[in-house]
């Protein structure tokens, strides 16, 4: 039985201005995803804002949305079985310091704000997610 999942993964600010999205997009082929679509877009602080709205309440949120909005992002719609665990998982921890060793938070991240990729934490939040930044 397939399980096919479509995911967003964001590489963030701070990974495309070291360089690093042909690294990233490497581990997740090399992970049996699937690349649907693709793009580099700036985003501005109230799309970040709009984008991050589950977070509002959040103390984190104003950075979050400040950060994210800080430079050119990376997006990707990608495909596989258990996409959204299996992405979640190749990630790493949010806070790159307790992520396990190989993930890509692990080997790229800064701090937990700066921690080069975002990934949908869930089948609704992957549609809305992707439905964001890719209006068909």
């Amino acid at each position: 039985m397939s399980n096919l999942e479509k995911t967003l993964s964001i590489i963030k600010p701070d990974a495309v201005e070291r360089n690093l999205i042909e690294e990233i997009k490497k581990i997740f082929v090399s992970n049996g995803f699937n690349i649907v679509k693709e793009k580099k877009v700036q985003v501005s602080k109230t799309e970040a804002q709009q984008f991050y709205q589950v977070h509002q309440a959040k103390p984190f949120y104003n950075e979050l949305c400040n950060y994210l909005s800080s430079g050119p992002i990376y997006v990707m719609i990608l495909e596989k079985n258990g996409a959204i665990l299996a992405n979640r998982e190749i990630m790493g921890a949010t806070n790159p310091i307790e992520a396990k060793d190989g993930t890509i938070r692990k080997i790229y991240g800064i701090s937990i704000d700066k921690n080069s990729v975002h990934g949908s934490d869930s089948l609704d939040n992957a549609k809305k997610e992707i439905e964001f930044f890719f209006k068909d």
